[in-house]
């Protein structure tokens, strides 16, 4: 099943352009071990490649994730809303598309799609709200860290 709104029309790097949106693009590879005993690419490996995503995608911004674990801050999911259109078989490739909607405080909300290589087939969309949360102290801090606000307001630059 095809998204005709979602078709890239300008790649920068792996920030997609699609009409008025940007998303960001990262490659997988469904290998034997992120499949199950059908052959097919298992349910949690799709949470994984999404948070590989959102990682690599706030390191292409400038902020790296182990910077922000050292300075005692986490970004846990809260809520996770997954639906799943078509198992995507061993072997195949794919793409992780995400882009981060607009927040509330230090909620931060993030869209997903995991799309086959040529973009005719989706396997699953998804939405995930995180967190910021002071490890030292295990509670939800009260504002983003500057590195994270500064790194949400370059993507919303990008808008």
């Amino acid at each position: 099943m095809s998204d005709p709104q979602n078709k890239s029309s300008t790649a920068i790097q792996n920030q997609v352009l699609t009409g008025e949106e940007v998303w960001f693009e990262y490659p997988v590879r469904a290998y034997p071990h992120h499949t199950d005993y059908g052959g097919v690419v298992w349910h949690g490996t799709y949470i994984q490649w999404m948070e590989e995503a959102r990682v690599e995608c706030f390191k292409s911004i400038g902020l790296d994730y182990a910077d922000l674990v050292a300075m005692g801050c986490e970004l846990l999911v809260v809520e996770l809303s997954t639906r799943y259109h078509r198992a995507m078989p061993m072997g195949a490739t794919g793409i992780v598309k995400t882009r981060m909607n607009t927040g509330n405080g230090v909620r931060l909300n993030w869209d997903y799609q995991i799309l086959s290589e040529d973009r005719s087939q989706v396997y699953l969309s998804a939405q995930v709200t995180l967190v910021a949360v002071d490890t030292e102290k295990g509670k939800i801090m009260r504002r983003l860290p500057p590195i994270v606000s500064e790194a949400i307001d370059r993507l919303e630059m990008m808008r």
